[in-house]
């Protein structure tokens, strides 16, 4: 049976996006497709997959991105969805421990793609927010003040996380 879920995690949420895939999977409810806040799901055995979320450096259907995945692919790792350059992979939980960032620097690296992503959309609202302000427009700069305010935010989650990473692996380096 065909289950369809809506639910809004945001960019900065990721993890907690994962967690909760998981959690589906352990009630026996495997993703099968994804969309805008749309997940889609079939029954499964409880704890069958395991799931990881991933930015990639580029669209998954770039010939460096199908690379990739069919490399994870050869590991037993399976692309379940894509919105964007996201994707949505997973494993059966029966084949081990599924860790797509087993060291710092990959860690570090992938929070350095989606900064990439995350820091032009916050530079470009708030420079809106302060254009629209100079050409009385009402309340639309307040929203690009809203949106670029609520991406700062995810931005510093990052910056903080990613430090975090940085004293970690100095630590593990000494």
């Amino acid at each position: 049976m065909r289950t369809v879920l809506h639910k809004w995690f945001w960019v900065w949420d990721y993890d907690k996006e994962e967690k909760w895939l998981n959690q589906k999977a352990a009630e026996g409810l495997a993703l099968v497709a994804t969309g805008i806040c749309r997940y889609e799901f079939e029954d499964c055995e409880r704890g069958e997959y395991l799931y990881r979320l991933e930015l990639l450096e580029n669209h998954p259907d770039s010939p460096e991105s199908r690379k990739y995945l069919e490399f994870l692919e050869e590991a037993g790792i399976e692309r379940v969805g894509s919105y964007m350059r996201w994707v949505y992979l997973r494993k059966k939980a029966a084949d081990g421990p599924f860790d797509l960032f087993s060291d710092y620097e990959s860690r570090i690296q992938h929070l350095n793609r989606i900064l990439w992503l995350l820091v032009p959309i916050t530079l470009l609202n708030l420079g809106m927010f302060l254009i629209g302000l100079n050409q009385s427009l009402g309340w639309v700069p307040f929203l690009n003040l809203a949106v670029g305010l609520l991406c700062l935010y995810g931005v510093i989650r990052f910056l903080i996380r990613k430090n975090k990473y940085k004293k970690e692996r100095e630590i593990s380096e000494n």
